[in-house]
């Protein structure tokens, strides 16, 4: 983020994308939109953010893209974040862990999102393995989609919101690591609002703020959302940056743009 701004650009390759963009659903249009994504912007944006399910979809076909994605990605400079949003229990979490943070492993980008929503505790087997391979985890706490406040906004028997104890979770995990620890949590830059207000001060760790452009949010919102803790959020958009496509010069100029926007918002 110090070497090339505050944001990261998701990788959704969804069919109404690949038509509008004159790709074919299929892998071969997965490829296609892939590399041209990465060729725009994996040598100037900080992070990308490539969305399992749209690899996932074509099988092990689209698994190869996305390993293949990231492999990319770090060869140019940029971080991935592997929108994964796993959440199992027991041997099926480490299980996961090893795919997305094990050494060696294709799937296992610099870092991947993750659901606490069986109980913060059973992430333990991914924590501690992304912990010892050096690479970061994202946790589910206030999510754009306004459906989740269903369950992020209901109250625990000591009045915090599931979601602030998840954050105070996450805090725990970093406590004590300079300048940040390595667990982060994924917050929605749309969830502003009277009585949404969430403690990110003990965090110790990046925010993933996903919801700017097409889900609604604005660079402004940022402020909102997050207040004293805009130094360590990662505004990140998809739609906003991609729709610009299939020109590199046009994904170019809507990153550069998104960027400028979201910086101002950072810097208060």
């Amino acid at each position: 983020m110090q070497a090339r701004g505050p944001l990261c650009v998701g990788i959704d390759p969804h069919p109404g994308l690949l038509g509008q963009w004159g790709l074919s659903d299929d892998v071969e249009g997965l490829a296609r939109f892939c590399d041209t994504v990465v060729e725009a912007l994996a040598d100037r944006v900080a992070v990308l953010k490539p969305q399992s399910a749209f690899f996932e979809r074509f099988g092990s076909a689209g698994v190869a893209v996305l390993e293949r994605v990231i492999a990319q990605c770090r060869e140019a400079g940029a971080l991935t974040i592997v929108d994964a949003k796993r959440g199992d229990i027991g041997s099926t979490m480490a299980a996961y862990a090893q795919a997305y943070a094990g050494a060696g492993s294709a799937l296992a980008g610099d870092a991947v999102t993750v659901s606490p929503f069986l109980g913060f505790e059973s992430l333990r087997p991914l924590l501690t393995l992304a912990a010892e391979t050096g690479r970061g985890v994202f946790v589910l706490a206030l999510t754009s989609n306004p459906e989740g406040g269903e369950v992020q906004h209901a109250r625990a028997s000591d009045g915090r919101t599931v979601a602030q104890t998840i954050i105070d979770a996450v805090a725990v995990e970093n406590a004590g690591a300079t300048p940040l620890g390595s667990v982060g949590v994924v917050v929605g830059a749309t969830v502003a609002g009277p009585g949404r207000e969430h403690d990110f001060s003990k965090l110790n760790g990046p925010l993933l703020a996903p919801g700017i452009g097409a889900q609604g949010a604005t660079a402004a919102d940022l402020q909102a959302v997050f207040g004293a803790a805009l130094a360590d959020v990662l505004p990140s958009s998809s739609r906003e940056v991609l729709g610009a496509g299939p020109g590199l010069d046009g994904l170019r100029a809507a990153a550069d743009r998104t960027l400028e926007a979201v910086s101002a918002a950072l810097a208060g």
